[in-house]
């Protein structure tokens, strides 16, 4: 059976609405697409790094709750568990504040196996940090060499601005290990002072690979690809009460669709067709959509029970 493996962070988002918390989650990006894909019955497995606490066990059992596999996440026994603090707008957009209490960042996990066809999701500051690059670098070198499909979600955060320069070499080196890149206007903002999603993929991407997926929030999603596709895909009308967890859902909704409609490595390397593309872009908006509707940053069990392959 094919899974997915997810590598990133764990955190606790504590969310609020008029400045008063109104929810606290398990959280973290990648982490929150492991979630939802547990929850419609693919088999996933998490590569992360938590704290030795209360918030630490609550998110492995979570994990576990979920239907993903937690052996390859890390407890530090000396630190506490990074949290979140979301605070929604009007427009139900989150403003952050993290807080992390690790002494420095180690990560030390005994990897997943990786097969043939499984699909890789990493991204965000965790696919760049200076500390952690060696080990994560080399797991996404060893799944790649095991035929498995690696799909890159940018996520640049505002914060890390001032890291650009040295975060270079290693974001490059993550658009060339990945086959499908996905970013946001924000992320290239900040990255590279660009907001065209043409001018970003001629200049940034397409080197590296043919495949580039550009969201820009309510914004049509704008798809580049193999043999000169290029295609706008106007967004699901929602109402949303948050939109935390909607980026991480769109990546949970393509990974689900590639594994529902039986895209292999081969298929990847020849190009996608554009059906093919039409349907798990679909199936991104689908689980985007979803998890927009409430506080939570994954889809709800109800509609993973509807999705289960």
């Amino acid at each position: 059976m094919r899974k997915v493996i997810g590598i990133g962070e764990t955190v606790l988002d504590i969310i609020f609405r008029n400045d008063q918390p109104v929810s606290a989650v398990p959280g973290g990006s990648t982490f929150n697409a492991m979630i939802s894909l547990g929850r419609c019955g693919i088999q996933t497995s998490f590569i992360s790094e938590t704290g030795n606490d209360r918030v630490g066990r609550m998110i492995i059992q979570f994990l576990r709750d979920n239907g993903c596999d937690a052996d390859s996440v890390n407890v530090y026994p000396q630190s506490k568990s990074p949290l979140s603090l979301a605070f929604l707008n009007e427009k139900n957009d989150a403003e952050y504040i993290f807080y992390k209490d690790h002494p420095n960042d180690r990560l030390d996990f005994i990897h997943p196996e990786v097969q043939e066809n499984d699909l890789v999701l990493f991204g965000s500051y965790y696919a760049l940090n200076p500390v952690i690059r060696p080990q994560v670098k080399g797991f996404l070198e060893y799944a790649r060499q095991r035929g498995a499909i690696l799909y890159y979600d940018v996520n640049f955060r505002a914060s890390h601005q001032h890291e650009v320069l040295r975060l270079t070499t290693n974001l490059l080196e993550n658009f060339e290990l990945a086959d499908i890149v996905r970013g946001s206007s924000e992320d290239f903002e900040i990255l590279f002072k660009k907001t065209d999603p043409d001018a970003v993929y001629r200049s940034q991407i397409m080197f590296y690979t043919k495949k580039f997926i550009y969201t820009h929030a309510a914004e049509p999603i704008e798809l580049r690809a193999d043999g000169g596709l290029s295609k706008q895909y106007p967004v699901l009308p929602t109402e949303t009460v948050s939109t935390i967890g909607a980026g991480d859902n769109f990546n949970a909704g393509l990974l689900y669709g590639m594994i529902q409609g039986g895209i292999t490595r081969a298929d990847i390397e020849r190009g996608l067709s554009e059906a093919q593309w039409d349907s798990i872009i679909m199936q991104g908006q689908e689980f985007s959509a979803e998890v927009c509707r409430s506080l939570y940053n994954y889809v709800s069990p109800e509609f993973g029970e509807r999705k289960r392959i």
